[in-house]
């Protein structure tokens, strides 16, 4: 989970970290019996809120789904799981498994459910996913902070086996481009806040909606817990990169600043598309130079894809200007040229030519016997015995 998010909800970090705290649990209790570890805070009242219910996108079964989830959540305050494909399509009475899945990618590609962590064992073994189930969709933002492979789950989900998870992946990015494309900042997360609720718990025996892409609400009811079942999104075939590879001028491929993880390095992608090839690569460097910069004394920037952001729209207005990125620009120009000159030299001193190294042989071979007949010495031949001998 990110923690560099300046714009992230408290609620939201401190759900991270209540997650990252049960995940130690289950981790280092797994032997024990299921239930052990779990969390419940807020009220139990079973409640379902209007807009999950008016919500355009998510389709009949995807909603029931969503409901059968939070009631597994708050049935009970010992053994409450995150419920099992089995127990989803049996008490929707859903006609199969692949459905159920096909909900689920749906419910994490709008931001209804979160999928916040995988958990492992001491000995590297898997042991459940954890999940954050919310009522109403997460901001850009919040579900970055928890679902470090949000982006690249909707970048597969576009080749998924279910075509309505295709259309609503295709749905999400393309509207995350478009707001990109106007200049839209689609992680300033300006929200209100409210007073959350939140269950958390453990069971290791148990196996886009494109208008809220940029939500000014908060969620107040947050449900989260470990389930065994296998990912619901896997996608039918390799994945789908809709920017991928992103190049700079001449197609050479870009340098990124390392401090991007995941999600940020997919999303520079499409903020990168936005601008020119040869505009994309002083983008990068400014970036870099920035987060450099802290180093040096200057404040911390928190939120990388903001900065990025303006630094997109400020090269289409044409007021881009190269400062905090200039000496990454020239250490970059100079190791290129270490490695063209290191690359023109090594084959040849590596691997020379056979008949070049016959000739210098001979050269030298010639120059050494003229010099001894210069000094009176005797001619020397290969069969010759050092004067040792």
């Amino acid at each position: 989970m990110d923690k560099q998010q300046s714009c992230v909800r408290p609620e939201i970090i401190a759900l991270g970290t209540l997650i990252e705290t049960t995940i130690e649990r289950a981790s280092a209790n797994a032997s024990k019996r299921p239930g052990d570890g779990m969390l419940f805070l807020g009220s139990r009242l079973t409640t379902f809120p209007v807009r999950v219910v008016q919500d355009r996108v998510l389709e009949p079964v995807d909603k029931l789904v969503w409901m059968i989830i939070l009631l597994q959540a708050r049935a009970s305050s010992t053994q409450a799981a995150f419920p099992s494909y089995d127990y989803i399509q049996k008490t929707a009475n859903i006609a199969s498994k692949s459905t159920v899945a096909r909900s689920i990618a749906v419910l994490r590609a709008t931001r209804w459910l979160t999928l916040c962590a995988r958990v492992r064992e001491r000995s590297g073994r898997y042991g459940g996913n954890v999940y954050a189930l919310h009522d109403e969709p997460l901001s850009l933002v919040d579900v970055l902070h928890l679902d470090s492979g949000y982006m690249a789950f909707l970048q597969n989900a576009q080749q998924h086996a279910h075509a309505r998870v295709q259309r609503v992946a295709n749905g999400v990015l393309e509207t995350l481009d478009a707001e990109i494309r106007n200049g839209v900042d689609v992680c300033a997360g300006h929200h209100s806040i409210t007073q959350g609720r939140a269950v958390v718990k453990t069971n290791l025996n148990d196996g886009y909606n494109p208008r809220t892409l940029k939500q000014d609400s908060a969620p107040s009811d947050t449900q989260a817990g470990i389930s065994r079942d296998p990912e619901p999104s896997q996608p039918a075939s390799s994945p789908k990169q809709s920017n991928d590879p992103v190049m700079g001028e001449g197609v050479v491929p870009l340098v990124y600043p390392k401090r991007l993880d995941k999600n940020q390095w997919a999303l520079t992608n499409r903020y990168l598309v936005s601008v020119l090839p040869e505009q994309r690569q002083p983008i990068l460097d400014e970036l870099e130079g920035r987060l450099r910069s802290v180093g040096k004394g200057m404040r911390p920037l928190y939120d990388e894809m903001s900065f990025l952001n303006s630094l997109c729209r400020a090269m289409r207005k044409g007021e881009f200007k190269l400062k905090l990125g200039a000496p990454v620009q020239a250490e970059r120009t100079a190791r290129e040229k270490v490695r063209v000159r290191r690359q023109q030299s090594s084959p040849a001193a590596i691997n020379p030519d056979p008949r070049e190294l016959r000739a210098q042989i001979e050269v030298g071979t010639g120059a050494l016997t003229r010099m001894r007949q210069s000094l009176g010495q005797p001619h020397r031949t290969g069969s010759h015995r050092s004067d040792r001998d």
